[in-house]
């Protein structure tokens, strides 16, 4: 097994793999920088080391990275998610360097990190995609030929582009026009790459991803599937696991694709293979060559530690489960509980956590960094919090996530947690019955989600008195 690991990330997936790694017996290394001085994944890991105090450079530096881990004596480095996660070069310097990395080759990084490559490499697999281009555009014109020939709407994407970035849809020439200049000047400033592609766009799909898990020694086993069809601006914002919308053929149909498209591209460690559904129609969309931040909702209904897992192949060991090794239980829903006003347009809330008290019980889970007196810094993402609640039905799994919602205690910023409320009690999704459309199509959603709980106005009327009295 691994003896000690360098925790190149911050915030909640940090303290994740923190406690993964004591589990273990593994000695963990934080890094941060001066924001993040007083985080907790700095207060709970055995080693902490400072990047500097600029917020972004020290997470972002490759070398820096791979040096400290040698420096303090580690054999494996685990990116998390975001920031290095599924950048090749970090991969490749912890392999000439003899750093473990947590996570796959960095031939494999840079290929299902290149849409137009990852596409080619499934259609060579038999895997389904969507009608599209062939390789990168070379041009306007290209594109404009190719809409027409296969209709619009259509999308284009970076080809290096990733958590919704760098996407456009076009609903007709002329916008295609006005999108492609745009797509490619903020694939170059987000990606370093100017490179996008084309394909069709499919209207108000089911957005499922399928959890993997391959060794080295030739394993790959799925975990099902995770339904992430609540999202806005191609940003999840509730995810589900299993999808309430597959019948058991869809589901051993779209768990055997993402096994065929691990094993053709030589995938190792825990992945995710992301597919649109419309109607009985699947087609590929892209493979997160990382652990997924609603990893957590697979875990609860299969029971399957897969930060564990990415540490035992890491190591070099044969997967602990065989497929039918691996069931499913229940359903999971996990929020994400952004620092945003969704009042406001989703405008970040940053600031300082002045009461903050987790939601507990039966089947309910919390995943964050922060703590009552915590600053929330302005440079990271706006997630703060993952709550996850488990249950045996559908029907008591949304029971269960209004109780847990409306448990939580959080003030001092503005969060998202009212707004899934409101969602919760919409009857389309009572009735499993959603898609990626479905937060646009419902706006009059959020005029509910500002309700002020009665704790909150307590607190507001005793900062009240409080300040008139002083």
């Amino acid at each position: 097994m691994l003896k000690k690991l360098l925790i190149a990330n911050r915030g909640e997936i940090a303290v994740r793999i923190v406690r993964a790694c004591a589990e273990a017996g593994i000695r963990s290394v934080a890094v941060y920088t001066e924001p993040d001085r007083y985080a907790l994944h700095v207060k709970r890991a055995d080693e902490a080391w400072s990047l500097g105090a600029d917020p972004l450079a020290g997470y972002l530096d490759p070398q820096r990275l791979v040096n400290l881990a040698l420096e303090t004596g580690c054999d494996a480095i685990h990116p998390g998610y975001g920031f290095l996660s599924e950048n090749a070069q970090f991969a490749r310097l912890c392999e000439e360097h003899g750093i473990i990395f947590v996570g796959p080759r960095s031939d494999v990084i840079h290929k299902m990190g290149d849409k137009t490559q990852a596409r080619d490499a499934m259609r060579a697999a038999g895997v389904p995609v969507t009608p599209g281009s062939e390789g990168n555009l070379t041009d306007l014109e290209e594109a404009l030929q190719l809409a027409a020939s296969i209709g619009y709407p259509v999308m284009l994407k970076a080809t290096s582009g990733g958590g919704g970035r760098g996407i456009r849809r076009c609903d007709s020439a002329d916008e295609l026009k006005m999108q492609y200049p745009r797509v490619i000047s903020e694939a170059t400033k987000a990606f370093g790459s100017a490179d996008v592609f084309l394909e069709k766009c499919i209207v108000n799909p089911r957005h499922i991803e399928v959890q993997i898990l391959a060794d080295s020694h030739g394993h790959v086993v799925h975990l099902f599937e995770r339904d992430c069809s609540i999202q806005r601006r191609n940003q999840k914002l509730i995810e589900i696991a299993p999808s309430p919308q597959l019948t058991p053929e869809q589901r051993n149909y779209i768990g055997g694709l993402a096994v065929k498209a691990a094993a053709a591209v030589g995938y190792e460690n825990a992945g995710t293979v992301e597919f649109l559904l419309s109607g009985n129609e699947v087609y590929f969309m892209e493979m997160n060559t990382r652990v997924q931040v609603e990893h957590t909702i697979t875990e609860q209904i299969t029971g399957v530690d897969i930060v564990r897992e990415q540490l035992r192949i890491a190591a070099g060991l044969p997967l602990s489960y065989r497929q039918e090794d691996i069931q499913y239980r229940g359903f999971a829903l996990q929020f994400r509980i952004n620092a945003e006003d969704p009042k406001n347009d989703f405008l970040p809330s940053f600031g300082r956590i002045t009461h903050y008290y987790a939601p507990g019980g039966p089947g309910v889970r919390v995943d964050t960094a922060i703590y009552t007196g915590y600053d929330i810094p302005p440079y990271y993402d706006s997630m703060c919090l993952k709550l996850v609640v488990w249950a045996l039905t559908w029907d008591e799994v949304i029971a269960r996530g209004q109780r847990a919602l409306a448990d939580m205690r959080l003030h001092g910023i503005k969060t998202t947690a009212s707004y899934y409320q409101q969602i919760l009690q919409h009857p389309d999704f009572n009735r499993g019955h959603f898609h990626t459309g479905f937060v646009p199509e419902h706006p009059e959603l959020l005029q509910y989600s500002d309700k002020k709980h009665p704790s909150e106005i307590a607190l507001a009327v005793a900062a009240a008195i409080a300040a008139h009295v002083s």
